[in-house]
This record gives C-alpha cells, sequence and structure tokens, in this order.
C-alpha cells in the first residue's frame, strides 16, 4: 500500500470516477462525500485552505482516502491551524468520514497515522455519525503514540424510515392530530386555490427553480435574520453549480408548490440511493394560516415514497416540526485528536475555556 497526500486542485478534479468508484464500495456512501459535493465546495468555499488529501492506493488501485483540508489558524476563537473535512462548516454537510473500500479501514487508517503523525496537526473532524470509520478506528491508533482524543454530540438527524410503508400505512405511524392536520389543510388548499406540486429535477429550468427556491426562503427567514442558507454570493454561486451537476447526475429533487399559479412553498432536496436528503426549504409567509410548510412537507415525503425512497433524512437540526413528521434520528459527533506536543496541550485548554465561555454567554443571553 502506498500513501500519497494531494494538494493540488488539478489532482483533486481528476480523481472524480476513482473517488465515486470508491465511496460506492465503502461503508461512507452518502451524498455529501461525492466528488462532486466536496470539488464544487472547494470552488466556491476553501476561504484560506489548503487541500491536504490522504489518498492510499495498491497496485495502482485507489482503496482509502481521507478528504482532508489545512484550515488557518483562527486567533480570535484560540484555534491554531487544523486538519479538518473538505466541506466542514456553514453549507451543511453532514456524515463526513473516511472513505475506505470496505473491510480495509482499519489498515488503511494506519497507513495515513504515519503522515498525521509526520504533520503533528490537531485534527478537528465534525458532522459524524457514531458509526463512522474514522471515529471506530483513528482514535486508538494514535494513543499508542500518545495523542489524546476527545469526542462530543453535537447535532441530530432526524429521519423517516418508509421501507415497507404505504402512504396511508405511514401516516398511521404519526400522532392522530397531526394526521388530521395535514388532511384537513390539505382538502382546504385544493378547495380554495387551484393546488399544482411541480418536480424540477433535470433541463434548463434547475436555476430558475433555485432563484425560486431562494426567494421563498428569504421571505420565511430573513425578517427573523436566522439563517444562512444563503447568505453570500459565494454560496449562492456554490449551489448554482452543484445544482446542475446534481440535476444531470439524477440526484435532484426540487419541488415546488404552486397555489393558482404563484409559487407558495418549496422543498430543496435530494434523492441518493435509496435516502432523500431533505436539504433546504421556503415559503411565502402570506399562506402562513393556510399551514402551507406542514402541507408541502407531508407532499415532499409522500412524492420521495412513492418514488421508491426507503429514508427520508431531514438532516441536521432538532427543530420541533421535524419530529412531527420523524420517529427516529441519528446523532451527529464531534471528535479531536490532539498531538502530544506542549503547544497543541496548551491550545487544547485554550479551545476548551474558549467553549466555556461561549456557553455561558448564551445562558446569560437566554436569561436576558
Amino acid at each position: 500500500m502506498i500513501v500519497e497526500r494531494i494538494q493540488s486542485a488539478e489532482e483533486f478534479f481528476q480523481l472524480r470516477d476513482e473517488w465515486n468508484a470508491l465511496l460506492k464500495a465503502s461503508r461512507s456512501h452518502c451524498l455529501f462525500l461525492t466528488h462532486e459535493w466536496l470539488s464544487t465546495w472547494w470552488k466556491h468555499l476553501r476561504e484560506g485552505r489548503h487541500l491536504s488529501i490522504f489518498a492510499a492506493r495498491e497496485n495502482g488501485r485507489l482503496i482509502g482516502l481521507v478528504p482532508l483540508a489545512v484550515r488557518p489558524p483562527q486567533y480570535a476563537r484560540m484555534m491554531p491551524r487544523i486538519l479538518e473535512f473538505i466541506a466542514s462548516g456553514i453549507i451543511g454537510s453532514d456524515y463526513l468520514d473516511a472513505i475506505i473500500e470496505r473491510g480495509r479501514e482499519n489498515q488503511v487508517l494506519r497507513g495515513f497515522s504515519s503522515e498525521l503523525r509526520r504533520l503533528g496537526l490537531m485534527l478537528q473532524f465534525t458532522q459524524l455519525r457514531r458509526h463512522a470509520c474514522i471515529v471506530a478506528d483513528l482514535p486508538e491508533i494514535l494513543r499508542s503514540d500518545r495523542w489524546i482524543a476527545s469526542d462530543a454530540t453535537i447535532n441530530v438527524c432526524p429521519f423517516v424510515d418508509l421501507a415497507s410503508h404505504t402512504w396511508e400505512t405511514y401516516l398511521a405511524t404519526l400522532g392522530s392530530s397531526h394526521r388530521c392536520n395535514f388532511n384537513r389543510r390539505l382538502r382546504a388548499l385544493q378547495k380554495n386555490f387551484n393546488v399544482r406540486l411541480d418536480s424540477i429535477n433535470a433541463g434548463n429550468g434547475v436555476l430558475s427553480a433555485l432563484d425560486v427556491l431562494m426567494e421563498l426562503h428569504r421571505k420565511r427567514w430573513d425578517p427573523r435574520g436566522n439563517s444562512e442558507a444563503f447568505c453570500s454570493p459565494s454560496i449562492v454561486e456554490f449551489h448554482r453549480e452543484f445544482i446542475q451537476l446534481a440535476a444531470e447526475r439524477g440526484w435532484l429533487r426540487l419541488r415546488i408548490l404552486f397555489l393558482d399559479e404563484r409559487p407558495a412553498a418549496a422543498i430543496y432536496g435530494f434523492r441518493f440511493g435509496s435516502t432523500f436528503y431533505f436539504y433546504q426549504s421556503g415559503f411565502d409567509p402570506s399562506y402562513s394560516r393556510h399551514s402551507i410548510g406542514l402541507v408541502m412537507m407531508g407532499l415532499s415525503i409522500r412524492a420521495a415514497l412513492d418514488e421508491g425512497a426507503s429514508v427520508y433524512d431531514l438532516l441536521h437540526g432538532a427543530e420541533e416540526y421535524k419530529f412531527h413528521w420523524a420517529r427516529s434520528k441519528c446523532e451527529l459527533g464531534r471528535l479531536e485528536i490532539h498531538p502530544p506536543h506542549t503547544r497543541a496541550r496548551l491550545y487544547r485548554r485554550a479551545i476548551a475555556f474558549n467553549r466555556a465561555a461561549r456557553r455561558m454567554a448564551r445562558r446569560v443571553l437566554q436569561r436576558v
């Protein structure tokens, strides 16, 4: 096995077919680890990071990847230079992990650990499933050289298990008041409006549909100021490029609900394998009294079920409305591994102090 470190964008972009083939053969197979998602993120959102992708080959065949980047120090947060996953941060990439041929995880991570020791940088991995292969193996491998690992639960991903369900049997699993409310609200809309649900999955209309979704999202959230989904030109450009790639690959599911030919609600999602990923949404607040968000979510789940999805994943966030539909959840964690030198110990203490101070500040603000 030969381990190499990829540091140029050109080399990264050339790996697409090998990358996706390995992803399909790994335990980590998900949308947010596709070459399309990660390379598009790198083009638009890298913000001063430097590529540091670890790749392992055996007889020329790619058998392992860790999609990493070096993030520059953040002195205000007392954070040193760190190695982190590509696509970490604001864009909302869940289920990040190493990508390794199934059954070879421990062997390949042991090969990567020599390069990690040589670099001697703090490792910070976020949005990890609890059973991620990097969580299961890497901390123990590095602890033998006195590296210190810590992990914490940072979020949850509610999801709907649709396997073996029809729409009627799924509805029967929901609370009776929620089920009745959805049916009543849908009938009222159909009585008072001409209702149409469009699914824009491919073709020339995907960028126009994205514009509709972003406008509805801003109408919903901008007055409250608590959404960062489309808050910068670089994020918008990321989505405008990725949505076209997703449409070409057959992953895109952008659904818009029209009332009397006027867009009232939209959901931006993806079908990848047997999973539907609910990524973002928006609706026109002028229809709030019709519970347009509730109706749109139900119609989206029904559409996913009709096309054969076995999981409807609402991704990270414990918002109350998600648990009106979902009965299961997946925990997301953060794993930090510090090298054994003195400087790393000082940074670890500084980071812990900084986080404690921010937690205290949030508690004080909640009381005001």
